[in-house]
């Protein structure tokens, strides 16, 4: 990690050889930890606004990765008193094919990779996306979602100042946090395109070079899809749907126990014992903010004096049928 600044402080210079090599089919084998990036700049795509040639004075990634998972560096106030970026996001990959983002799946993965599972979007490959606030965020932040939406700088600052509740990043600070995003890019491995598919890419012409670019690009998503959705109206009956206990305890385990186990992101605690389940048993049927129908959906607000919430779970982080798990896992 500590030798990534020379790395973005060559790459325009290694781009633009292997774009020469790449046209005169002169260029090296792909591998599969070379970056999409690079990739896709060697066959003409333009380089992103986001993209980071030198960091700024005070700036490092070091800072930005201290910043992502602690809140603060020495130098400065913590960013927000309230939530780290991890608090919400993973800085791993959630999906075995990124084409293929059901809950289900990422759930599956997450089990297996032992990572919880949590209400935003991962920050593995976030650079790699061109549009961030995607679907009904608009709806939960207004116009404070239009500068952020085609600007990952903004969408930083604005998940920075809402959704932690804290401060803006001062110029260092933001470019910090860039600088370390830009060490969770994509790799050529991380998407399911079968390697003998590399060499289709490695010996390129201009003519075809539109086409690869576009191919690569829908190997993984250029955005994070997402839409509200409401409890069932009927919360005694629930979504109609048959849960699955064990799923549900995956559940619980993975994303409940992740934020609530020992007030680690929430002042609400949760622990593994009978009387938490049968708490969260008895209230799942109600209208309450301890049910978690309401608190799924909905996001929980904040507590008098604290400015914590619980942010909802859209559509595509959790599905009505884990909801149901979760209730057949707290029923069982």
């Amino acid at each position: 990690m500590k030798k990534i600044i020379p790395v973005l402080l060559l790459f325009p210079i290694l781009t633009l050889l292997s774009l020469t090599d790449v046209f005169n089919n002169n260029s090296k084998s792909i591998a599969g930890q070379q970056p999409v990036r690079e990739v896709l700049t060697a066959l003409g795509d333009p380089l992103p606004d986001h993209y980071i040639s030198d960091l700024p004075v005070k700036a490092s990634v070091e800072i930005g990765e201290k910043i992502v998972f602690v809140g603060t560096t020495e130098a400065v106030s913590l960013q927000s008193p309230h939530f780290v970026c991890t608090s919400c996001h993973n800085t791993e990959k959630e999906f075995a094919d990124l084409r293929d983002t059901a809950p289900e799946k990422r759930l599956a993965y997450a089990v297996k990779n032992d990572l919880p599972f949590l209400p935003a979007s991962p920050l593995y490959g976030v650079v790699n996306r061109t549009t961030w606030y995607n679907g009904d965020y608009e709806k939960k932040y207004g116009e404070l979602v239009v500068p952020a939406r085609n600007d990952l700088r903004e969408a930083i600052q604005l998940c920075a100042v809402e959704c932690s509740q804290g401060r803006r990043l001062k110029n260092w600070e933001l470019e910090s946090v860039l600088g370390y995003l830009w060490t969770l890019e994509l790799k050529m491995e991380d998407l399911a395109l079968p390697a003998s598919d590399y060499p289709k890419f490695e010996n390129p012409n201009k003519e075809n070079a539109a086409a690869l670019i576009a191919d690569l690009k829908s190997y993984y998503p250029q955005g994070s899809p997402a839409h509200f959705v409401t409890p069932p109206e009927d919360r005694r009956e629930g979504y109609g749907l048959t849960g699955n206990a064990e799923n549900g305890a995956e559940l619980f385990n993975q994303s409940c126990l992740h934020c609530h186990e020992n007030q680690r992101y929430s002042f609400f605690e949760l622990d593994n014992s009978t009387m938490t389940k049968k708490f969260l048993k008895k209230h799942f049927p109600k209208y309450s903010r301890y049910s978690i129908y309401q608190v799924s959906r909905y996001g929980a607000p904040s507590h008098p004096g604290k400015r914590a919430y619980m942010p909802q779970f859209t559509s595509e982080k959790m599905s009505d049928q884990q909801v149901e798990d979760l209730r057949a896992y707290l029923e069982k």
